[in-house]
């Protein structure tokens, strides 16, 4: 009797072993297959980005750093630009064509700190737009660049004046934008009573430009302008409020309003990074880029477990307003002066690398500075926005 007890325990354990293994195939099928459906619902919204083959020729790098080697490999240290263009209703690869570039940011990626970093460059910024070699100077502002010639004009504008190697970009519209946010939920921003309204405005062309109704964020003008409190908006909306130009601050602020926006939805997205494949299937149509699909996929896990540092509007000694404008013809944002500007902008982005000015920056500094009167002498006595100094452009979040 006991043998029968004891051949049917071992048949009833076999019995039981075998449920277990086959439990634990199904289960791994199962995560098998829901890995296999999001890759391929990601890789499916890839093909709707605009994948920009550059023409590298057209790309123009400073001599000197060129001869520095590459600056990511000596660093750990990658630098993209990040571009917003004034696009309503465009769709598809017009994103890569002719029309101004009214947000350019250099997202640096510091891999061995595990952080990233923005330096917003001002859109009034005034910069070399001709190539160093043609011997003549053609200063305009720095959002006319991607008007001038793409993508390639705009790299090829930030490296000369700013002694960079950049080669690649990210290129989205309003609607990208605003798209995005909708899915991560919308924004809890912090906003002043003058800020809901300019936003309101702007919000006419945005929410046209996004396909959606139009929305106001409500105040008590009673309180007064300067009244401020967290509100929750929409895309539209916190895209509008990105764009406010208006108030003290001018072009600075309105830099800062753009890095605080980027700041909330990399929060957001480390809070939720299942809303990836969603983003990436709402906004690739609206987006122009020198990435590859591995490289953008690899971009998204950083932002999800890098630390978001500080971040920097440039110029950050600066100069703008009547004085700069009677002397220039033009009005425009100056740095104070350019050579030293790019030695703080180098020490911010590649710390650990010593920098010397090549021979195309030190000539347009010396350049502005002639033409404008501000020179060394003045970079005490102008607006200091870098690092360092206690201003309300800068902008930091984990």
């Amino acid at each position: 009797m006991a043998k029968k007890n004891y051949k049917k325990s071992r048949r009833y354990k076999k019995m039981r072993r075998r449920k277990i293994i086959f439990g634990m195939e199904i289960a791994v099928l199962l995560v098998l297959s829901g890995i296999l459906f999001v890759y391929a619902w990601i890789n499916r919204s890839m093909d709707k980005m605009n994948q920009d083959t550059l023409d590298t020729s057209q790309i123009q790098i400073n001599s000197e750093v060129k001869a520095n080697t590459d600056l990511s490999q000596l660093s750990g240290t990658q630098v993209i630009a990040l571009v917003g263009v004034d696009a309503r209703g465009v769709k598809g690869s017009e994103l890569a064509e002719s029309m101004n570039s009214d947000t350019i940011i250099l997202c640096c990626i510091d891999h061995d700190k595990q952080e990233i970093r923005m330096v917003s460059i001002m859109r009034d910024s005034w910069m070399n737009m001709a190539k160093y070699t043609d011997e003549y100077y053609e200063f305009d502002k720095a959002n006319s660049a991607y008007n001038r010639g793409g993508p390639e004009s705009m790299l090829s504008m930030l490296n000369t004046n700013l002694d960079l190697a950049l080669t690649d970009y990210v290129t989205v519209n309003f609607k990208a934008l605003a798209d995005a946010i909708d899915v991560l939920g919308g924004l809890d921003i912090e906003m002043s009573n003058a800020e809901c309204v300019h936003a309101n405005n702007y919000n006419m062309e945005v929410s046209e430009a996004q396909g959606v109704e139009y929305e106001k964020i409500p105040y008590d003008e009673e309180l007064g302008d300067d009244y401020t409190e967290v509100r929750h908006v929409s895309g539209a909306l916190a895209t509008s409020y990105a764009r406010i130009r208006y108030g003290g601050g001018d072009d600075a602020k309105r830099t800062s309003r753009q890095r605080i926006v980027i700041n909330l939805m990399v929060q957001k997205i480390k809070q939720n990074p299942t809303k990836i494949p969603e983003i990436l299937d709402k906004v690739m149509g609206n987006v122009s880029t020198s990435l590859t699909k591995n490289e953008i996929l690899e971009l998204g896990m950083h932002a999800v477990t890098y630390k978001m540092g500080t971040s920097y509007a440039y110029p950050f000694q600066l100069c703008y307003g009547e004085n700069v404008e009677n002397a220039l013809g033009v009005d425009v944002v100056i740095p104070v002066t350019l050579e030293h500007n790019v030695k703080e902008l180098h020490a911010y982005l590649y710390p650990e690398l010593g920098y010397d000015p090549s021979a195309a920056v030190t000539e347009y500094s010396d350049y502005i500075a002639r033409k404008s009167g501000y020179d060394e002498t003045m970079i005490e006595y102008v607006l200091n926005q870098g690092p360092g100094a206690a201003t309300d452009s800068v902008v930091a979040g984990e």
